[in-house]
């Protein structure tokens, strides 16, 4: 893939409403390698919540607002896995023997997550500008284990010269939040995201990293609780934070 001179950003409902920051970084990232950035005003949800809590003609209701804001030829820049999974690989399956169909399909092939664009379509170079740190990355379910992206945010964080990337135990493990799930198995929920953060302060890290916002809210909001001064911060934020020189 050739490097575009515009690409959209989708901002995410988390990120949007609790994590603002870090799309404000993703988007600096993305900028600094010389891309237009455009943020549609109109974005809303990817419409995941009601397809997973069986909510179908909703989901779809709200997936084709998406692709109706999103209507030019140029990728969208997704930071979140479980974002950018809903509509690279589900939009398709939802608007199958629809008028939308060929629409939607064309719409899933400019997804991209952002980790995976910054490292296989930009190739990113990174100089760090921070101190020293220790720090825990979590993979999320769906990067993991339906976007496929495991390696990429690593290979981001191995340019930083002065941050170490910690291993530690269950790190291929649900944090326990899996959106309506967390609600609809709390105690269920509880137990993984303890036994979550009990590994993540045992590996000695610092700070938490993730690419998508649920997973940090429901770990980050674990740690306050525990009375852990371990900072959680979404990837981008923290590439950027690290990379930008003052």
């Amino acid at each position: 893939m050739d490097i575009p001179n515009k690409v959209y950003f989708f901002g995410t409902c988390l990120m949007d409403t609790l994590y603002p920051d870090a799309g404000i970084a993703a988007m600096r990232l993305l900028k600094r390698a010389g891309l237009s950035v455009v943020f549609p005003r109109d974005q809303s949800c990817c419409g995941q919540p009601a397809r997973n809590s069986g909510y179908a003609p909703e989901a779809l209701q709200v997936a084709t607002k998406q692709l109706d804001t999103f209507p030019e030829d140029w990728p969208i820049i997704v930071a979140s896995g479980s974002c950018a999974g809903m509509m690279r690989l589900h939009y398709p399956q939802m608007f199958a023997g629809t008028d939308d169909e060929d629409r939607a399909k064309a719409f899933a092939g400019r997804v991209y997550e952002l980790s995976w664009f910054l490292v296989h379509v930009l190739k990113l170079q990174l100089q760090d500008h921070g101190d020293p740190v220790r720090v825990a990355y979590h993979t999320s379910c769906s990067a993991r284990r339906e976007m496929n992206i495991v390696e990429e945010p690593l290979q981001l964080l191995s340019q930083l010269a002065n941050v170490t990337v910690v291993p530690f135990a269950r790190e291929t493990e649900c944090c326990g939040f899996g959106g309506a799930f967390s609600i609809k198995q709390p105690q269920i929920s509880s137990a993984m995201v303890t036994d979550k953060i009990g590994a993540i302060v045992e590996s000695g890290a610092q700070v938490l990293l993730s690419g998508d916002c649920g997973c940090l809210m429901n770990m980050g909001g674990a740690l306050e609780k525990a009375g852990h001064a371990i900072r959680p911060v979404h990837l981008a934020q923290f590439l950027w934070e690290r990379s930008h020189e003052r």
